[in-house]
């Protein structure tokens, strides 16, 4: 299993901690590549459109395809960020910005409908739910059809301070999480993908996308017609 981490801080908190014991707990023959953000992406959305018309066009274009490339060839995605006022990390959501011409609404990749993903988050409080619904969605919009979510509340300001007990908890979670990996085939494609794919579709075939660039990229993909990602 090719397996991608992506991690929404530099250092290795708990939510770090948590992502790693979930790969750690696969069975069978991995390799597992991770990033740090913003180390490996340190960048914002500078909203100059460019990518609308190329990908290529972005003046952070050799660093995201850096990530990119590797986020493509993975069978299991797994984000993890700190909760930070009730959302995920600034640079997680740069992270989901500077892609955006993956969501299905532009030029969505097919390989994202054969992948699942995990998204984790930790708090010292409240606010992991918002967290995960963060990134959660954007994936649903690169068209990722099956998502695991898991967020726990510490009470800690690091991973050294989470009590044995929350510990001891987050071991099971992680246990049973991994074990519905391990066993799991390809994802299938659930009718919820396949309505907002429909809904972009429609929008491409009635010029209401964003540019002629990428009703051009939905043309040659055969998407206008009866093609379908995920029936590459």
């Amino acid at each position: 299993m090719n397996i991608v981490l992506i991690h929404g801080q530099n250092h290795t908190g708990s939510s770090c901690h948590i992502g790693r014991k979930i790969v750690d707990k696969i069975t069978g023959e991995k390799t597992i590549t991770e990033f740090f953000l913003p180390k490996d992406l340190n960048h914002f959305c500078t909203g100059c459109y460019s990518c609308i018309d190329d990908d290529n066009r972005c003046p952070y274009a050799a660093e995201k395809r850096r990530i990119m490339d590797v986020v493509e060839q993975a069978d299991l995605l797994i984000f993890t960020t700190p909760t930070y006022c009730m959302r995920a990390s600034s640079p997680m959501k740069a992270f989901i910005e500077l892609n955006f011409t993956y969501w299905m609404v532009h030029r969505p990749r097919a390989c994202m409908f054969e992948k699942r993903a995990v998204v984790v988050s930790t708090a010292a409080g409240m606010g992991t739910g918002s967290a995960i619904k963060d990134i959660a969605m954007a994936l649903e919009y690169w068209g990722v059809p099956h998502i695991t979510k898991y967020g726990i509340s510490v009470q800690a300001a690091n991973w050294g301070m989470v009590s044995e007990k929350n510990k001891a908890k987050i071991e099971k979670d992680t246990a049973r999480i991994a074990g519905k990996l391990s066993c799991a085939g390809k994802p299938k494609v659930g009718i919820r993908t396949k309505l907002l794919f429909g809904m972009m579709r429609m929008m491409q075939q009635k010029n209401w996308g964003s540019s002629p660039a990428e009703k051009q990229y939905w043309i040659d993909k055969g998407w206008l017609g009866k093609g379908r990602p995920w029936k590459n």
